[in-house]
């Protein structure tokens, strides 16, 4: 699959040479030129070609990102790429059909980050189930498809916000595989999420550890190539195992962390039959905390919002923590709060536009 066409950087004003296609203002990017971009992509990717005969050329303010949204040309995607904290996902417009635009395979190839778009995943926008106003599906970067991505369903809400046109505050229903979501535009741009009760026996989450405190697996050994480390198991629709550290050491270090050489060893540990996703713990104070994240199907990436949920739980079970917790991950902070009163979890933060494209197919 050739990806060309057209790349529409979000660049700040003052910086920009010129602008393709309606961009709109990204205020947390290094400024960036296009020329040079363009001549990047053509010197360390060579199967990515960028066509200027194709390109529409204008500024921000004469130039609408809904009518380049709007666009269905035959044999094109068109998309917008979003981040939440630097985990970042393809966007597409798919509410006209109830299958995916594009095959797990093909995301493989937009996802890749020397040969494609890069991405840790391709999120489609689809119309509503069982009542709900949109469903949302995703692609992993490996091509499996997870239940539900916290970073992911804030990106959603900002994407559909520009798609329909919302401004303000704004909230709407999601399907997901995990269920129901429910995101929340807030006035200041930030997107605040109700992502659900935790699930917590064992066999939901599922793990084949033995269930130690009420059905669940809460500080329980688990050893991976002989090391013994203490774990909890948290489903937020999707499977986590949250360590804060080795059986009998001290608090866990996250930055010291060989993350690479011990992640996929948790997340194809022969405990989890659905794989899993595996955060590693380091707590401040019983109200901040900091992570590390080896996400099932993409490896480690810069934020994790459904891990995020998962290591407050954690922390509450354990006694590491209040139910309010601001927690730090590589791409940025987390508002997390699992209130009592309706044993929800709520999280907030950004989501940001990166740039507006389109591929052949």
């Amino acid at each position: 699959m050739a990806i060309a066409a057209t790349i529409s950087l979000s660049l700040p004003l003052q910086t920009r040479r010129f602008s393709v296609a309606g961009a709109a203002p990204f205020r947390s990017t290094p400024s960036l030129h296009f020329d040079c971009l363009l001549s990047n992509l053509s010197l360390k990717n060579p199967s990515f070609r960028v066509s200027a005969s194709s390109m529409s050329i204008g500024t921000p303010d004469k130039i609408s990102t809904t009518s380049f949204l709007d666009r269905r040309e035959s044999g094109f995607v068109h998309f917008v790429k979003y981040h939440g904290l630097g985990n970042d996902f393809i966007l597409v417009d798919n509410r006209d059909s109830t299958e995916p635009r594009i095959t797990p395979e093909q995301a493989v190839k937009l996802c890749d980050r020397n040969f494609g778009v890069g991405a840790d995943g391709v999120i489609f926008a689809m119309p509503g189930t069982n009542g709900t106003d949109y469903t949302m599906r995703i692609f992993n970067s490996d091509g499996s498809e997870p239940e539900m991505c916290g970073n992911g369903v804030r990106c959603f809400a900002r994407f559909i916000a520009e798609l329909e046109n919302l401004h303000g505050k704004q909230s709407f229903t999601v399907y997901t595989g995990a269920g129901l979501i429910v995101p929340e535009i807030q006035d200041d741009g930030k997107v605040k999420v109700d992502m659900g009760e935790p699930i917590l026996k064992a066999s939901d989450v599922p793990t084949k550890l033995r269930a130690n405190k009420d059905q669940s697996v809460v500080k329980s050994d688990l050893n991976v190539d002989g090391v013994i480390w203490n774990v909890t198991c948290v489903s937020m629709g999707n499977p986590h195992c949250v360590t804060f550290g080795t059986k009998g050491s001290q608090n866990l270090t996250v930055d010291e962390l060989n993350l690479a050489a011990v992640g996929s060893k948790f997340e194809h540990h022969e405990m989890f039959p659905a794989r899993t996703n595996t955060e590693f713990v380091e707590v401040f104070s019983r109200s901040h905390l900091k992570m590390r994240v080896w996400e099932r199907g993409a490896g480690a990436t810069l934020a994790c919002g459904t891990g995020a949920c998962a290591v407050v739980v954690a922390a509450v079970l354990e006694g590491r923590a209040g139910r309010s917790c601001t927690v730090d991950l590589p791409g940025g902070p987390l508002e997390i709060e699992w209130r009592e009163e309706d044993n929800h979890v709520y999280m907030t933060g950004p989501a940001e536009v990166v740039f507006y494209g389109s591929v052949p197919l």
